[in-house]
């Protein structure tokens, strides 16, 4: 399994929603987080932000970088994405783009279970995914979609095994280390992923959050 040189670092970003959220790790003993509250202030903030956050460590410190993908807010989420697509490819490393669900999934650990995460869609629907915790850490039982009350209910009913229901809420940004973990884990079993297969997952007409 692959590990981070010492003097190498990951960066992951969540701009999903008003809050922005950024984690810079060596996973060697070295980290920092920091969670701002901008509104609508994230997309003209977040390089200044970037740059703070990152230093002493410069841009050419980075093995690879990571990005909440979405679902969340349209503006927010694209710029984070937008952002990352380029960092990455102006420093030729590899970019995950991983999902706000799965994200927040990754806090809880559920056993043999699911770990059923619903974040409110409004216009009456949610967005959902289905996730397991084995020895290969967390996997996806159903990709992130878009669904009505009624049918997310029934898709719990059907499910082969106990769950956990976990509701996400606006304040995700703090999951951005659950970001760069899930990250790392796919960097250590040699996944490096081109910035230009990651995209942001709306999952419905453009929504502010």
């Amino acid at each position: 399994m692959l590990v981070l040189d010492s003097h190498k670092y990951a960066i992951a970003l969540h701009t999903s929603t008003r809050q922005l959220g950024i984690t810079v790790n060596n996973y060697a003993g070295d980290s920092r987080t920091q969670v701002w509250d901008l509104g609508r202030g994230l997309a003209s903030r977040l390089h200044q932000c970037l740059a703070a956050i990152l230093t002493p460590q410069t841009w050419q410190d980075l093995a690879f970088i990571a990005v909440a993908k979405g679902p969340g807010g349209f503006t927010g989420t694209r710029v984070g994405v937008v952002t990352a697509r380029t960092i990455a490819q102006q420093l030729d490393i590899p970019l995950y783009g991983i999902s706000n669900l799965a994200a927040v999934a990754a806090q809880k650990d559920w056993g043999e279970g699911f770990l059923a995460v619903q974040m409110d869609a409004r216009r009456e629907q949610l967005f959902v995914g289905i996730y397991q915790i084995n020895s290969q850490g967390l996997q996806t039982y159903m990709s992130d979609t878009l669904m009505t009350t009624e049918a997310w209910q029934k898709t719990l009913a059907d499910l082969p095994l106990p769950y956990q229901l976990i509701t996400a809420d606006e304040e995700i940004a703090g999951t951005v280390t659950n970001v760069l973990d899930l990250a790392y884990a796919d960097w250590q079993q040699g996944k490096h992923p081109h910035w230009s297969e990651v995209v942001p997952y709306y999952g419905q007409h453009p929504v502010e959050v």
